[in-house]
């Protein structure tokens, strides 16, 4: 089962109009993501009386790294063409599938690209629902002259994508090769901006910090016809997969962690010694008895950190064991350069960590790494943000507004209260008291109950929408930006959906007398895996961040002296905030970071 991580772009025009990009230009776009797939690049370009396309790819060899698996790639027919950034974990299912159908085609080689290519060759987007993994591809109906764009149901590969004034469309895996577009302007997003000074997250919805630049959302799909005078999405609906009732937690994960070791060149975990990483890992080394595991983090001077526990852990397990610690001088280094490298904020200080980690383990030969993101989201794992949620739902009848209100301010970096006092005026107008992001907010809630998911299932499906996808987007940008392909077993479309079907009460329960945080969240993993993990870490309490950040925050405070910052926040902010930036780092990380970000894109 091939995979093909790597970065793709691609530029498409209507009505026989010519790129903004010749063929030279183009490959250069396509090599700004040459840190996603340093193994090889390929490019492709179709004409046509209606359109001109061109796809782009830079490759990561992971398996399968003969020419047979290049991309861009035509199916077996040559009525499609496809380039694609992800793995799918049941290659060989569906490659057999095909093979005994009515019309088996020829293979050519092993690559799950191939696969992919003939699947929506022959079923277009009635393929999508039939794909398990993780994805951003674009693909080129040749006969119909319409391409479409898709990515998987939990967003695991990012895809980012725009249509400039001159009407031709640009896409690419990370917003910087967007914006290289020459037809492309950098400008930022109000709404956008202010959406990430109140959660940290660099997308919300489909809208990103820069103007007129969209994300794919999980699981979303569009398609253009290339045939009409401008391209213009429809919005493919895709269903989600249904858990299997019959299925048990330990089963449903032990799968989906089996499913994601399949490669043929070193695979390693990252273990930080609590519950998630742990299980990750446990299962895991079953597999492969020569498993390698990695910590990331800053030591603690008082000991019981992370460092502490994956020691623990890993001689548990009998891994072999490595650290890479994150000093306050490397962390200042990094955090500017990561913002320079991605074109965006950072979303949380662990990006650090996570590259650091990323770069440590690809030093030692280690090309793909497996993670434990997404139990927290999909099996209850905040408990301070589930109590509160609780506390809220137990105060009378809520309305999806009301709701959303809640959630914002609930988990707000810089409240709304507190903008008009720290956006600059002019930008202050723009956000129209964030009405924007309340009105996504709403409208996702509303969603949820018109789907039956209400009271506190409904908070935590939020939670898993908000925060889920910035944690995928996080270590997908940190470890690419390493060369490392990272895994998330837990963060896994028939996890998730087996989670979802559990009932609240098999994920959380409510502050009791005498229960600690780590006794009434994630119920249905400690008990599939109470025989396996460690009892200390069963029991040992979340740990959101592995970096003292908050005594961390000041290292650039003087990026808000800057000409980009002053015009984004007050004077007043700027000055309180970089002279106090430890007391105020929730309003220190987000502003320092917005300040560097300009920096990076206007000096």
């Amino acid at each position: 089962m091939p995979c093909t991580m790597c970065g793709i772009v691609g530029v498409a025009t209507c009505s026989g109009r010519e790129p903004a990009v010749d063929a030279v230009a183009f490959d250069a776009l396509r090599d700004r993501l040459a840190h996603r797939g340093p193994d090889g690049a390929g490019s492709w370009e179709h004409r046509a009386d209606a359109c001109v396309v061109r796809f782009g790819h830079r490759r990561l060899s992971v398996i399968d790294p003969s020419p047979t698996g290049a991309q861009p790639m035509l199916s077996a027919s040559g009525t499609l063409a496809l380039v694609y950034n992800g793995e799918l974990y049941h290659d060989a299912e569906l490659r057999l599938s095909l093979l005994t159908s009515d019309a088996p085609p020829t293979f050519r080689g092993s690559s799950d690209t191939e696969t992919l290519a003939e699947l929506l060759a022959r079923d277009w987007t009635r393929a999508l629902p039939r794909l398990r993994g993780m994805y951003a591809l674009a693909a080129l109906d040749l006969r119909e002259q319409r391409l479409l764009l898709a990515r998987d149901p939990l967003g695991i590969k990012p895809l980012y994508w725009t249509i400039t004034p001159a009407g031709e469309l640009v896409f690419a895996s990370e917003i910087h090769a967007v914006l290289a577009h020459p037809g492309v302007s950098a400008r930022p997003d109000p709404l956008g901006l202010s959406a990430y000074l109140t959660t940290i997250r660099t997308t919300t919805a489909d809208r990103t910090l820069f103007e007129g630049v969209r994300i794919l959302e999980p699981g979303a799909a569009l398609e253009f016809d290339l045939r009409a005078g401008r391209p213009s999405p429809r919005v493919v609906a895709v269903p989600c997969p249904v858990s299997d009732p019959r299925a048990s937690t330990r089963d449903v994960i032990a799968d989906s962690v089996r499913r994601h070791l399949r490669s043929d060149v070193p695979l390693c975990t990252l273990l930080s010694g609590g519950l998630d990483s742990t299980i990750v890992a446990t299962l895991a080394k079953k597999e492969l008895p020569e498993l390698w595991s990695y910590c990331a983090g800053a030591p603690s001077p008082a000991g019981e950190d992370d460092f502490d526990y994956a020691r623990r852990v890993a001689s548990h397990l009998g891994t072999r064991h490595r650290e890479a610690p994150v000093t306050r001088e490397l962390f200042a280094e990094r955090w500017p350069a990561l913002i320079a490298s991605h074109g965006q904020p950072l979303s949380t200080p662990n990006e650090v960590a996570i590259h650091e980690v990323a770069k440590r383990l690809r030093a030692d030969g280690q090309v793909v790494t497996l993670s434990g993101e997404g139990a927290d989201e999909l099996f209850a794992g905040y408990h301070s943000a589930l109590d509160n949620s609780a506390a809220f739902e137990a105060g009378g009848v809520r309305t999806a507004h009301e709701r959303a209100l809640h959630q914002i301010d609930a988990n707000a970096w810089i409240p709304r209260e507190a903008k008009a006092a720290v956006l600059s005026p002019l930008l202050a107008r723009a956000t129209e008291g964030d009405a924007w992001l309340i009105d996504r907010a709403t409208a996702r809630f509303e969603s949820l109950e018109a789907q039956g998911v209400r009271g506190l299932e409904a908070h935590l499906a939020y939670q898993e929408a908000v925060n889920l996808h910035g944690l995928l987007l996080r270590l997908d940008q940190s470890t690419m930006a390493a060369g490392v392909e990272g895994r998330t077993p837990l963060a896994d479309a028939h996890v998730a959906a087996h989670a979802r079907a559990l009932p609240m009460s098999r994920k959380y329960r409510a502050p009791a007398e005498g229960l600690e945080p780590s006794a009434r969240t994630k119920l249905a993993l400690r008990d599939a895996f109470a025989g396996e993990v460690p009892t200390d870490v069963l029991a040992r309490p979340k740990a959101s961040f592995p970096l003292p950040f908050a005594q961390w925050a000041g290292a650039h405070a003087s990026a808000l002296e800057s000409r980009f910052a002053r015009e984004i926040f007050t004077d007043a902010a700027c000055v309180t905030v970089a002279q106090q930036p430890e007391k105020l780092w929730q309003l220190a990380w987000p502003m320092i970071n917005v300040a560097l970000w300009g920096q990076r894109w206007w000096g």
